[in-house]
């Protein structure tokens, strides 16, 4: 039928979201099901997924909506929540996103839809913001190091707590919390010290320190009721009992005050969120982490440095990864895997836009605005709390205080209520004079006919009248040239073009990273995001203001839970590690609740992501490793001696579906029967769900809990490293244990559980991104999507088996969403590592695919189904192109040290040298196919000596005239 001839009901079809998200058509999609032997869709995936596990009823997500539709339907929802004038504060307030960020970062998928720098030659741009990032923070702060950015202020507050336990000798158990510190920071602080056997003593340091022995004393500056406190004393007597000290600051402050380091603080951190970032509801938010020097090798996250390329030209690379969870794994005191890269990077250019003049003056007019306030508020009789401020004031008001709160929420004004006799107001960059004005009436109740001029002359003359002289800053920041030189519009917007253009993203090629699905993240998922109903709530706003949040919420968690086959969810966990530490403690929870509290054997196969043992050893559990067959699957009789030898202490098993090793494993649901059998729970790793949607469920074959990797598979995209999210799915023993929220609770029924996460929903602004992409699949998108990620992988597989081996395989011989190719014998035999293989792709102006993970000397390749045939046969050809190569090596053609694959990547640089001592011609170096001549991604460096930059780590900016400028 001819397109002019079909109904309309048709022509509505036709115009489906599935087509734009789906790569190939269905002539592709023959096509590659013909070079497989089979054909249709449905033959290969009965071949792949064992009929044991197959779902027996269809999902019921509803029909797939058009773009068009799906925005409105979502619209209609965010029109439900009131977008009040926040005075809220405690770590998140009002903030204005410069243009040039939001439209050429934010919103940007050159920005958005890089993947985590782990090939630093073709991420320089990023990894620049980022460096940019740390010596903001180091500036702010006067510490020695910083890192690239941690998840939220409350959980590097936690972070703090554990580095200070294990950098400090003292024996005791003992952590003092300020007790006006962030509340939510208090929650995350004590859910965490729990399981690390940590006493936690809320207390006033000035009075209560010294009645306890601790090993660390964390500390608020400004309080979250806004007072600026002596915090040297406590300092100086936390150093006398060799107990450390963190000092949880805020960023815009420091431009004012005196920095925690010139204090003698041992680690700062804090949420740069006000640089720049949506509040959001909650998130994503880049918190900060810096330290003293000898702290280094313990700083939890990733950290930039300096190292230099084989031109002996500056290059930037993530730093001493031998610190991270992924090589320490069940020795790993942290289990952090996403960062925020995307927002560090957006605070950090915050910075660079407006420089120190600039904060400098939206710090003294934040602070200018709240001591008019003051003043005002002072001279009708109104009494303070706190005498010294930098913009928050906290107010006796008494049996008033219900009156005030009131008449603010008239005027569609959220204050703070503290306790029954106090408010507090937290001013922002966002707050005018007329704002002012407002709040004067507010609480006075009257017309106040105050002259607000008369007190800003006043307090012109008193120069930064609530910070004291001795806690006032008087160094120098933001000295670093990059700091100074872009700050019109003009320069900007070339400086961010300059580092995007250094970086691959899917704007340019497909990502084949196993592990980490780096699929389309389409335009219409990312519109609402920066929607002010969604962008400009405050994760602690009342909950009449957020039924459109709740709304969304709810339907995406209904969504999420018929897809997993499970009977409860939590947004909360704001990263797939926090995924999995959120679920493992209910599972902790659930077995104390029982009385069997002594339930801490965790099994995990030795095929598992480093986070897995890594979040175990963080619940105090004990990881037993299981063996892995030949062909990859858990041995079972291993699995059932090692369940049956620690049967009274079997707390659980954590696997991955499809296994990490990229096949279905047949005996899943006898992994999970014999852990059940001796008392364990099943945690299943949500990292590949993108292989079951529609044809199984972790609920289905058995598992007890799950985290959801939403930035895999449900199209939240990565951000250069961040952000992630991963909420926890659950069955309905383990629902009363899922997180709750002391400042903003999630739901009564979890009463006092304890937070994973700063905000309640974790990074709530991020998720209608999931909801736009399941409305716009529906039921029939989503099971496409995971049928056509299989015929994708199994494609690549069998155009590949011939030039390389692949590793693992199903019963059929079918891969599930990834396959693995061995690169180990080539190694032994001729010399060429995996290592010369990912970076040589990078001539071809592809991302590498996951690099010896889960197996030393291998690639793990996930195309995923966003990508077309086209795409797809263009990265074959550069595979078996390589492999060529690598052949001409093993003929002599080629020397073993001096070749394209050693050589690689090639830049620029490489091709202009007066001289060419190779063997093999310019073109080859940089036009090895055809096709590049017409869409060439160069390398902006050569391979990076990760060695040199350990041994000589900067992670500071160097000088600007050091950066490569071809």
């Amino acid at each position: 039928m001819t397109v002019d001839k079909q109904p309309l009901q048709q022509l509505e079809q036709n115009d489906a979201f599935i087509q734009r998200h789906i790569g190939p058509d269905q002539i592709d999609k023959q096509a590659m099901l013909a070079a497989l032997g089979v054909d249709t869709l449905a033959q290969l995936i009965d071949q792949t997924v064992p009929q044991s596990i197959r779902l027996k009823q269809p999902l019921t997500l509803g029909d797939s909506m058009t773009e068009q539709d799906a925005l409105a339907t979502l619209k209609k929802m965010a029109a439900k929540n009131k977008v009040f004038k926040s005075y809220l504060g405690m770590g998140y307030h009002n903030t204005i996103t410069p243009n040039v960020i939001l439209r050429n970062v934010l919103e940007n998928p050159g920005w958005y839809t890089a993947y985590t720098p782990y090939q630093p030659e073709i991420s320089q741009g990023r990894l620049e913001g980022l460096l940019n990032f740390q010596q903001m923070i180091m500036d702010l702060t006067g510490m020695d190091l910083a890192n690239a950015s941690l998840l939220d202020e409350a959980t590097a507050a936690a972070e703090a707590m554990t580095l200070c336990k294990r950098s400090n000798r003292k024996k005791t158990n003992s952590f003092f919390v300020a007790e006006d510190v962030h509340p939510q920071t208090i929650d995350v602080i004590k859910t965490r010290a729990e399981y690390f056997g940590f006493d936690i003593v809320v207390g006033n340091p000035y009075q209560d320190l010294a009645k306890h022995e601790v090993f660390g004393v964390l500390l608020q500056y400004p309080t979250t009721e806004g007072d600026i406190g002596d915090i040297s004393t406590v300092i100086q007597a936390a150093q006398q009992q060799k107990a450390m000290t963190v000092v949880a600051a805020d960023i815009m402050s420091l431009v004012l005050l005196k920095s925690p380091g010139e204090l003698g603080a041992d680690v700062v951190i804090g949420s740069a969120q006000r640089f720049g970032v949506p509040m959001g509801y909650g998130g994503p938010h880049a918190a900060f982490f810096a330290t003293r020097d000898k702290l280094k090798r313990s700083t939890p996250g990733r950290i930039i440095g300096v190292s230099k390329d084989t031109r002996g030209q500056l290059a930037l690379r993530m730093a001493m990864q031998t610190r991270e969870q992924h090589i320490r794994r069940e020795k790993a005191t942290s289990n952090i895997c996403t960062a925020q890269a995307l927002l560090a990077n957006m605070a950090g250019f915050y910075a660079v836009y407006h420089g120190p003049v600039g904060l400098k003056t939206i710090a003294t007019r934040i602070h200018r605005l709240t001591g008019i306030l003051a003043a005002g508020l002072e001279a009708k009789g109104v009494e303070r709390v706190n005498k010294q401020y930098f913009d928050t004031i906290t107010l006796k008001t008494a049996d008033q205080t219900e009156a005030i709160y009131q008449r603010a929420l008239a005027e569609q004004v959220n204050l703070r209520k503290v306790g029954e006799d106090k408010i507090s107001i937290a001013l922002d960059e966002t707050t005018t004079a007329e704002d002012v004005q407002q709040l004067w009436s507010i609480i006075l109740g009257t017309d106040h006919g105050q002259q607000l001029t008369v007190w800003d002359q006043q307090l012109a003359d008193q120069g930064l009248a609530g910070i004291t002289s001795a806690y006032q800053r008087s160094d120098a920041i933001l000295t670093h040239p990059v700091f100074n030189q872009h700050h019109s519009e003009t320069e900007m917007l070339r400086y961010l073009k300059q580092l995007e253009n250094k970086d691959i993203s899917l704007t340019h090629s497909m990502i084949p990273l196993g592990s980490c699905t780096m699929k389309l993240n389409a335009t219409a998922e990312m519109i609402p995001v920066t929607w002010p109903e969604f962008s400009q709530i405050h994760p602690f706003a009342p909950k009449d203001q957020t039924v459109g949040y709740q709304e969304m919420l709810q339907q995406l968690a209904d969504w999420l839970i018929e897809m997993t086959g499970y009977d409860a969810l939590s947004h909360q966990p704001n990263s797939g590690a926090q995924g999995e530490y959120a679920g493992l403690l209910a599972i902790s929870a659930y077995h104390k609740a029982n009385g069997n509290a002594h339930r801490n054997v965790c099994l995990i196969p030795s095929s598992a992501h480093g986070t897995n043992p890594a979040s175990a050893s963080m619940l105090g559990m004990d990881v037993v490793i299981v063996d892995c067959d030949d062909n990859g699957n858990v041995d079972l009789a291993d699995l059932a001696a090692k369940a049956e030898k620690y049967a009274d202490k079997l707390s659980c098993i954590m696997i991955t579906y499809p296994s990490t090793h990229g096949v279905y494993e047949e005996g899943v649901q006898e992994i999970c029967r014999i852990v059940h059998q001796y008392g364990g729970q099943v945690y299943l790793d949500g990292a590949n769900l993108n292989a079951q949607v529609g044809l199984t469920s972790p609920g289905f074959i058995g598992a007890d809990v799950s985290h959801l990797n939403l930035h895999k598979t449900f199209c939240i995209p990565h951000g250069g490293g961040g952000p992630g999210m991963g909420p926890i799915g659950v069955k309905a023993h383990l629902a009363p244990y899922l997180p709750n929220h002391a400042v903003n609770p999630v739901d009564e029924a979890l009463g006092n559980n304890g937070a994973v996460s700063a905000a309640p929903f974790g990074s709530a602004s991020i998720l209608p991104i999931s909801w736009v992409y399941i409305a716009l699949m529906g039921t029939e998108g989503m099971c496409q999507a995971t049928e056509v990620a299989i015929l994708n992988a199994n494609y690549i597989t069998e155009q590949l088996s011939a030039h390389y081996p692949v590793l693992y395989r199903g019963s059929n011989g079918r891969v599930a969403h990834e396959c693995i190719i061995d690169l180990r014998p080539i190694k032994a035999e001729i010399g060429i590592s995996e290592e010369d293989v990912a970076k040589r792709l990078m001539d071809f102006g592809f991302h590498a695919p996951t690099m010896s993970f889960p197996v030393p000397g291998t690639l793990m390749i996930e195309p995923t189904e966003s990508e077309s045939k086209a795409e797809l046969d263009r990265f074959i050809d550069a595979m078996i192109t390589i492999r060529q190569e690598i052949n001409k090596v093993a003929a002599g053609e080629w020397q073993a040290d001096n070749n394209p694959l050693v050589n690689a990547p090639h830049t620029l640089a490489d091709i202009t040298d007066a001289e060419w001592n190779r063997p093999y011609s310019r073109e080859e170096a940089v036009f090895p196919l055809n096709w590049l001549k017409q869409q060439k991604v160069w390398p902006t460096t050569n391979r990076i000596d990760n060695v040199y930059g350990d041994r000589n780590l900067v992670c500071s900016c160097p000088a600007t005239d050091t950066y490569r400028t071809e």
